[in-house]
């Protein structure tokens, strides 16, 4: 049997740009391409508090679609200076624990040279099961 897909655009959530989809659900699975903290007060600021942003647009993405945070079952974070990710400060262990509250998705945090746009030091893309 067929797999239907169906391309999702969040514009007051996480504005997607002109060449790809914000997420694509395929029944229970939501591909959700790379959030950051772009148009917000966070972006050029702290990296912690474009992690707080950029958590929450994911989250809220899921959320969208009925699910819940512990149903995020897959990120990749990409930051632009693994210094300021690793190791996880308390901070960073904080929003985390608000959001998933012990129960974590996997994640792999992945050095780059740089985002899109100037200003920004991190992109969280994801995968969620959604019951």
């Amino acid at each position: 049997m067929k797999k239907k897909k169906e391309r999702r655009e969040y514009a007051e959530i996480a504005p997607a740009g002109p060449t790809y989809a914000r997420a694509v659900r395929a029944d229970q699975m939501l591909f959700i391409s790379g959030c950051t903290a772009r148009g917000t007060d966070a972006e050029g600021g702290a990296a912690i508090d474009q992690l707080r942003v950029t958590l929450d647009r994911v989250v809220r993405i899921v959320q969208a679609e009925g699910g819940l945070p512990h149903d995020i079952v897959k990120l990749t974070t990409f930051v632009t200076r693994m210094a300021d990710w690793y190791p996880a400060s308390e901070e960073q262990q904080a929003i985390f624990k608000s959001y998933f509250d012990g129960e974590n998705p996997a994640n792999s945090l992945v050095e780059i040279t740089a985002l899109a746009l100037p200003g920004l030091d991190i992109e969280i893309e994801a995968i969620a099961i959604i019951d």
